[in-house]
Parts: structure tokens; C-alpha cells; sequence
């Protein structure tokens, strides 16, 4: 199949320059890195450079735990990492810049026009610093759905996209803070576990790691609700969003505000009873979307094995991340690095079929599914001879046998069969 094997599908580019992806791109970074440049300094000149490296040290080390945990959940069909390092940086210098110059000028001004200036830390803090945070990192999800459309397909994208971009924010918060922390130390001669340092440390690095990550979730599911919705649903993908980011802006306002509104205690009774329980519902739900992923391959791939581009033991395997596992392990140890790297190709776009066949049962298929599905079947008949006997021999070791469930009816279906 010489022919099938070299042919790969290319959309057609549009002609208009903001249409050019490498020209997108590069604006973005030459943005980003300006940003970058600039909050940086500005952090480092609020903390000075001592407490900025201090900062910088300890802040640096729940972002490896958070990344491994986003990261976990995108097992299924892992998102490309251009995205996450975008998102991340986006969070880390676009966000935050934004952050710190619209919080300080909303709080100024509200010092100075109020009868109370005394109180414009606390307004700041618990109004106007949720609105403009949570905005800002919304940009990156809408940024990702709207020109990574391909890649973003789901609940669990959505949530991923915002873990990492809210992960990026409270890293550059975070030097903020611990530096600046550390610098009243050292004016005051402070030290140890008194020390106001190791007080913002508990709180922000031990204490509430997910504090960020869990507001902007709210968002990215947001985002992936509508992902899932019909394109002929315009209202609804429009409103989820929206809501999300209004729930993220809601929740982030009462944690903020949790000190000044309940007291001293306050933060310690909106962590233990609001924000604790709401972790660990995310959770679930997250979970329970990679789970939703892996039942979706398997009622969508038994079509293509029926019209002979899978054997009838690889959707099985390609549900089973045990499977999928087992079939890079017996392709690592019978022909090394490459097979196995071949066969985790074949799982990804697999995934990618089935997930691309699942939008179109639902009303929400690309405008190019037919050159996709395709584009991808070739993909996977290259990686095939190496993919298929690993699959099969990872199904049966793991027990899972594929039988054709008697209420769907494959006959007929794909013109393009082997």
C-alpha cells in the first residue's frame, strides 16, 4: 500500500496574514516574551534580587506536582505539549502582567475616590482581583479552542489547558509574594518557623498548591461543555464559557475574601468547608471524564474494525490504558525505542479517530471529518505492521476480548475500506 502510505491530508491555507499559523505564532512569543521580561522585572523590583531568587527557588517547587497531575489526566489522548508550555507561559507572564498593573491601578483608585481608603486592599482583593485574574487566564483556554480547535475536544482538554495555565499564574504570584515575604525578614530579622516567609509558604506552597488551578478548572470546563456541544448550538457554546469563568471569578472572590469578611479564621473555614469539598468534586468529575474517553474508543473503533482498518482485538486494548501499556512494554522488549514510540503514535491517533466520529454522532463534526478520518486511518495503516500484533497480544494478556455488541450496525460503513 505504497501510495496510502505516503499520503498525508494538508487543509488549505487561508491567504489572509492573521490566517498564517507561523505568523500567529510568532507574535505570540515575541509577546510573551516581552511580557515575560516585564513582569519579571517588575516582580524583581518589588522584592529586590535577593528575595526574588528566594521567591523564585520556592516557587518553582509545586509547579513539577501540578504539571505531573494535568498531565496524568491527559493520558487518554495526550494534547500536544506546544500547548501547555503556551498556556503555562501565558499564565505565568501575559496573566500576571496583566494582573499586577490592572489590581494596582483598581486599587489605587479606589483609595483615592472612596470615604474609606483603609478598605481598598480588602475591595481590591475580594472584587476587582478575581474579575481581572480570572479573565486573564480565560484568554489562554479561548486562545487554544479557538485556534487549536483540533486539540481541544473535550472536558478533559479544557481542564488540562486551565491547570496549566493557572499553574503559570501562581508561579509568578508566588515569587511575588514569598519574595516579598522574605524581604520583610530580613528587615525585621526574622527567621525559622516565626518567620513571615515560612507563614507564606505554608499557606500558599503545602497549603492550597490548588487554589489557582482549581478557579480557572471552572473555566476550561466551561470551555469543554461546549467543545462537546452541537455546532449548531451557538447559544450554549457561547454561555458555558461564560458561566464557567463567572463561577471561577465567584469562587475565587470568596477565597480572597475569606480573611477579611470571617475574620482570622476565615481562611482556615472556607478551606476546610468550601474549598476542600469542591477539590475533590473536580476530581471525581475530571476522573470521571478520563474514564467517559476511554468507554468512548471503545463503542466508536468496533466501526473501523468491522471495515477491516483494525483487528477485532485492538479497540479493546485501545480502551484499556493497562492494554495500551502493555502494548509499548512487549514493543519496547521485542524491537526497541522505536517500535514502542511507533505503537504510542498508533494509540494516539486511534484515540483521535474515535473521539473525531464521536463529535460527529453528536451533531458537533469538524468541517474537514472526512479528510481527517482519513488523514488519520493512513496515519495508523503506517504504524500498523508494528501497532496491530502488539495491541492484539496486549489484549488477550490483559483479557480483553472484543465481542460486536448485536445493536450496532457497521454494514456498509466506511467508503475507504481495505
Amino acid at each position: 500500500m505504497p501510495e496510502q502510505a505516503r499520503w498525508r491530508y494538508k487543509p488549505r491555507r487561508a491567504s489572509r496574514f492573521w490566517h498564517n499559523k507561523a505568523v500567529r505564532a510568532g507574535i505570540l512569543i515575541v509577546l510573551l516574551a516581552l511580557s515575560g521580561l516585564v513582569i519579571l522585572a517588575l516582580v524583581r523590583e518589588q522584592t529586590g534580587t535577593e528575595g526574588f531568587l528566594v521567591g523564585l527557588a520556592l516557587a518553582t517547587l509545586p509547579v513539577p506536582l501540578l504539571a505531573t497531575v494535568f498531565r496524568w489526566l491527559d493520558r487518554v489522548e495526550p494534547g500536544p505539549w506546544r500547548n501547555l508550555v503556551f498556556a503555562f507561559a501565558w499564565g505565568a507572564f501575559a496573566a500576571a502582567l496583566v494582573a499586577i498593573i490592572a489590581n494596582t491601578f483598581a486599587t489605587r483608585w479606589i483609595a483615592t475616590t472612596t470615604a474609606d481608603p483603609t478598605s481598598a486592599d480588602a475591595l481590591g482583593a475580594t472584587v476587582i482581583a478575581p474579575v481581572v485574574e480570572e479573565s486573564a487566564k480565560a484568554a489562554a483556554v479561548l486562545l487554544i479552542f479557538t485556534f487549536r480547535r483540533r486539540d481541544f475536544t473535550g472536558l478533559v482538554d479544557g481542564v488540562v489547558i486551565a491547570g496549566f495555565t493557572a499553574t503559570g499564574f501562581a508561579f509568578t504570584e508566588n515569587i511575588l509574594y514569598l519574595g516579598t515575604a522574605f524581604d520583610e525578614d530580613q528587615e525585621t530579622g526574622s527567621s525559622g518557623f516565626a518567620s513571615v516567609t515560612a507563614a507564606t509558604f505554608f499557606v500558599r506552597i503545602v497549603m492550597s498548591p490548588f487554589a489557582h488551578p482549581l478557579f480557572t478548572v471552572l473555566t476550561g470546563l466551561g470551555f469543554g461543555l461546549a467543545a462537546l456541544a452541537a455546532r449548531r448550538a451557538r447559544v450554549r457554546r457561547i454561555a458555558l464559557p461564560l458561566t464557567g469563568l463567572v463561577l471561577a471569578i465567584g469562587m475565587h472572590a470568596v477565597w480572597n475574601g475569606s480573611a477579611s469578611l470571617l475574620g482570622p479564621w476565615g481562611f482556615y473555614v472556607v478551606y476546610g468547608v468550601f474549598m476542600v469539598p469542591v477539590f475533590g468534586l473536580l476530581t471525581w468529575l475530571t476522573i470521571w471524564s478520563r474514564q467517559r474517553e476511554l468507554r468512548t474508543i471503545s463503542a466508536q473503533l468496533p466501526a473501523y474494525a468491522a471495515a477491516g482498518w483494525l483487528s477485532p482485538n485492538e479497540p479493546p486494548a485501545l480502551s484499556s490504558m493497562k492494554a495500551r501499556r502493555t502494548a509499548r512494554e512487549i514493543a519496547r522488549r521485542t524491537h526497541g525505542p522505536g517500535a514502542a514510540h511507533a505503537v504510542a503514535e498508533y494509540q494516539r491517533f486511534a484515540t483521535s479517530l474515535a473521539f473525531l466520529r464521536h463529535r460527529a454522532e453528536r451533531g458537533a463534526a469538524d468541517p474537514d471529518f472526512t479528510e481527517r478520518e482519513q488523514e488519520l486511518l493512513h496515519h495508523m495503516w503506517q504504524r500498523k505492521g508494528m501497532a496491530g500484533p502488539a495491541l492484539t497480544y496486549a489484549a488477550r494478556a490483559t483479557g480483553r476480548v472484543w465481542v460486536p455488541p448485536p445493536h450496532r450496525d457497521y454494514e456498509g460503513f466506511n467508503p475507504y475500506r481495505i
